[in-house]
């Protein structure tokens, strides 16, 4: 087996990893009265702490129900302890009947290292439907998440469905692969935007640049089918040439024997992007998508705020198996969040992420190993 295909393989791997892992979840009537709330409700999270007077509430924070002693039933918060009476009636109902817990009685021997994942799992609670908001055609572009390179784009809301959108790379693209840079304005499913160039973004890293796409100004338009938010199709088109330096510092790594070249944006592009928006392990965002963008295949998965006994992280997988000049290009993204404190621990996420495909060399290997960061700018929808 290549060594291109050794890498495929292990890429395929984790991605069904990511994505196919189901959560641990108690059968349905099963009674637990010592768990772990895993942080997937915000406005519950927060309700809970601002009732014991918790300034700021963490919409992630530890939260732990001990309720085996009816004469002392409490509710730890971040390792301090509160008796359960503190809170009111209709919280403490929501607090017994919270649908995701990490149950903390189970029995724990030798064999728990090979048995406990299996025992615990529940295929029909690994996947679930999409938020309202995410299968609008007309306000799925609002995204309370900022994510440093690549991803989907930060939307804002101003009024009913009327918006903004931005963001740094191309929604497929990873870490210092590209100087592209957009901005959007949304209306009833339509957007209409500028793109342009953040040469910074690439003159960082200067090996491996043989794959890189480069952005010039241009103008898109898109529009996503009103009967849900499954397919989007958008036009770009290129209006400025770049200068004779930039052309001279985007081509500096072809390799013309080997057929390797990086890509430069020019004349217009008819894109596409067909997705399923779903919910995987209890993501506030998520989809699987296939799309045709700037002459380019791409074919993965994105999702935020995963939860996995305990754990909240981002994950994405693209694979872009042709395009009009570049070489194969496979992105992978971790991020997680709870690295910082306070309010913080929600708000920033952050974690590897690598680019594989051909290398300066011609062979095909990892061009990017690096970190990525993730903004939690608004509430969870």
């Amino acid at each position: 087996m290549t060594k291109k295909y050794s890498y495929l393989l292990i890429l395929t791997f984790i991605f069904i990893c990511g994505t196919g892992i189901v959560k641990a979840q108690n059968e349905e009537g099963e009674k637990v009265q010592y768990y772990q709330m895993e942080p997937l409700d915000d406005s519950l999270f927060v309700k809970i702490q601002t009732e014991v007077f918790i300034d700021p509430p963490d919409p992630k924070a530890e939260i732990i129900v001990d309720l085996r002693d009816p004469n002392n039933q409490t509710v730890s918060i971040r390792g301090t302890l509160y008796p359960f009476l503190a809170f009111t009636p209709e919280t403490r109902a929501k607090i017994i009947t919270y649908p995701f817990k990490i149950n903390l009685e189970e029995n724990i021997n030798f064999g728990s290292v090979f048995t406990r994942v299996v025992g615990k799992l529940r295929i029909n609670k690994a996947f679930q439907p999409p938020t309202l908001q995410q299968i609008s055609s007309t306000k799925s572009y609002i995204n309370p998440f900022f994510q440093l390179f690549g991803g989907e784009r930060f939307g804002m809301p101003i009024k009913g469905d009327i918006g903004l959108s931005m963001g740094l790379g191309t929604p497929y693209s990873g870490p210092f692969e590209t100087n592209f840079a957009e901005g959007n304005f949304h209306i009833l499913g339509f957007r209409v935007g500028i793109f342009s160039f953040f040469d910074g973004l690439t003159k960082i890293k200067t090996n491996n640049n043989i794959n890189n796409l480069y952005a010039v100004n241009g103008y898109q338009v898109g529009y996503i089918f009103p009967l849900g938010n499954f397919l989007e199709v958008s036009y770009q088109s290129v209006f400025d040439n770049p200068t004779p330096s930039q052309l001279s510092r985007y081509q500096q790594y072809d390799n013309n024997s080997l057929d390797l070249h990086a890509k430069i944006l020019h004349d217009s592009y008819f894109s596409w992007e067909l997705r399923y928006p779903i919910s995987v392990m209890g993501s506030t965002r998520g989809k699987f998508y296939i799309a045709r963008y700037l002459y380019e295949w791409h074919i993965g998965y994105t999702g935020r705020e995963l939860s996995l006994a305990g754990s909240t992280f981002d994950f994405s997988f693209d694979a872009m198996p042709s395009s009009d000049v570049r070489q194969p290009e496979y992105v992978l993204n971790i991020m997680v969040e709870k690295v910082a404190e306070s309010w913080a621990s929600s708000a920033l996420a952050i974690g590897p992420s690598v680019i594989l495909s051909k290398k300066d060399d011609g062979k095909f290997g990892f061009v990017t190993v690096m970190f990525n960061l993730r903004f939690k700018v608004g509430t969870s929808l």
